[in-house]
């Protein structure tokens, strides 16, 4: 009888051994003379546990992990293949805990499948929202988006339906989908697991986006540090238009929609969508003014929808469910769900997709862990590195983007890295400054400038001439976030000032 074992190729797995240890299987079961077929799936989120094998067994998958390439040998002594227990055993692993309190929408498919096969991806819903989109009006494909109450994934929260409606309404011999996946936030990593885990998925996403608003061509932006998710990319796009999903007639349908991969150079404000266009046109990737907005002047100069992958993956669910049931989820004007990327001082890092409203606290915990080394959670950074930092007072605050913005917070991408008691919140600040002035595309004098000098200010803040140089680096703030041009500067004072106003004692310290 075969057997059917899962070992995930996600780069996360991959850089824990998930090579030698598909090796190890296979050496052993020849040795066995056990037939085993191996399915390189994506991973399931749990990172800690990575490698996580998996078996196919007649009451479901069986988890078992991490496992080495030494450990191989033990797992067939004790019947892995049949769902055997063993010290490295989870049981189901859909009842693991961590796993089975999650809420998967986006993510539904990743650790499930092998991310490649087409068949395996139409067995388990791929398609069905652009089978059905590809039956409906482009403006009725918008609306259905609208209502679902989507909203950008990559950090702005902007309501995903009404940028569709405007590139709809704008008129132009060619427009654009522009899928940001320059995933550069410290602590995230859902788009790097969903197009090495699900690649099919953003591209029917961005299919649905171009039949929407009357766009034939789209270009994916990925950043250079991704090499795995390039190679699972550029081979499903590939397999996609050779299986006619992708082309002059998609799915038959006689409409055209195709995707081009592009390859960023290392550059963190690439991840603004305006430098992002320059940077896909050949150019200096230098953030543009707006306006004009890139929805009506957008890449090549055409009307162009920018989603960043999150988001653009949430699509074909939307259009196959219907955006009532999407707005269902979540609370306020935060609708469906985000994964969450649990990362930094933490036990039990991972991904963790649940409906907005759920609280940090429970993440931390509940998901989480607690600490990696054993001591108190101290400080939590929310939406990457210009994310502010949360003390323990407000950790019990929903995460959705009106809660957060409410106490200077940030959902952004929904990275959290945690930080212990051990943490230095002065060197965190002044890191920030520093990223600041080391990633600025130096088109404005705020961004450009401002943030060398909060590196020296912060470096002054010493016995008497703290309350000085606090007042000065205040000031400087107040310029960064209200004369930036971008994002870039603009919220850099969000980690500063958090710092300041929660943790004090650490600015006092000679």
């Amino acid at each position: 009888m075969t057997v059917t074992v899962y070992v995930p190729r996600d780069s996360a797995a991959l850089s824990m051994g998930a090579d030698e240890v598909v090796d190890a299987i296979v050496k052993e079961a020849a040795a066995r003379k056990q037939t085993v077929q191996l399915v390189r799936n994506g991973s399931r989120g749990m990172l800690w546990l990575e490698p996580l094998v998996e078996v196919q067994t007649d009451t479901g998958r069986v988890a078992y992990g991490p496992v080495t390439a030494a450990d191989v040998p033990a797992l067939f002594d004790a019947g892995f293949l049949n769902g055997g227990d063993h010290s490295l055993a989870h049981g189901p692993t859909e009842q693991i805990p961590y796993f089975a309190k999650q809420q998967r929408f986006t993510m539904c498919r990743v650790g499930v499948t092998d991310p490649l096969d087409l068949a395996a991806y139409e067995a388990h819903g791929g398609l069905e929202g652009l089978r059905k989109a590809l039956a409906m009006a482009p403006a009725a494909i918008v609306e259905e988006v609208v209502a679902s109450g989507l909203r950008g994934r990559g950090g702005a929260g902007f309501p995903a339906g009404i940028k569709w409606r405007t590139v709809l309404g704008a008129q132009a011999d060619q427009k654009y989908v522009a899928c940001n996946a320059d995933e550069g936030d410290s602590g995230t990593f859902s788009d790097r697991m969903l197009m090495e885990g699900d690649p099919y998925c953003l591209l029917e996403g961005m299919a649905i986006a171009g039949l929407a608003v009357g766009a034939t061509q789209g270009y994916v932006y990925l950043r250079s540090e991704y090499p795995d998710a390039q190679l699972m990319l550029s081979t499903a796009i590939a397999r996609a238009r050779a299986a006619g999903w992708l082309g002059d007639d998609v799915l038959g349908s006689g409409k055209a929609f195709d995707v081009h991969l592009r390859m960023g150079a290392g550059s963190y404000v690439c991840g603004e969508e305006t430098a992002m266009l320059e940077s896909l046109e050949g150019k200096r990737g230098v953030v543009r003014a707006k306006p004009p907005l890139p929805a009506l002047v957008g890449l090549f100069g055409k009307p162009t929808v920018v989603n960043n992958v999150m988001t653009l993956a949430a699509v074909p669910r939307i259009l196959a469910d219907g955006g009532a049931a999407y707005a269902a989820l979540g609370v306020g004007r935060s609708k469906g769900t985000l994964p969450f990327q649990l990362a930094g001082n933490l036990k039990h890092g991972g991904l963790v997709e649940l409906p907005f409203g759920a609280t940090l606290r429970t993440l931390l915990f509940e998901f989480g862990g607690g600490s990696a080394s054993g001591r108190p959670l101290r400080a939590v950074q929310v939406g990457g590195p210009l994310g502010s930092y949360l003390p323990e007072s407000q950790w019990d605050t929903p995460l959705d983007y009106e809660a957060f913005a409410a106490v200077g917070g940030l959902v952004g991408h929904g990275g959290i890295v945690a930080f212990d008691d051990t943490v230095d919140m002065r060197a965190q600040a002044r890191y920030a400054m520093e990223f600041c002035a080391v990633e600025s595309c130096g088109k404005c004098t705020p961004c450009r400038i401002g943030s060398t000098r909060g590196v020296e200010v912060i470096d002054k803040m010493r016995g008497k001439e703290r309350d000085r140089q606090e007042a000065l680096l205040r000031d400087l703030c107040t310029t960064l976030k209200d004369a930036s041009l971008c994002a870039m500067g603009g919220l850099t004072p969000l980690p500063v000032l958090s710092a300041l106003d929660h943790f004090a004692e650490d600015f006092a310290a000679d």
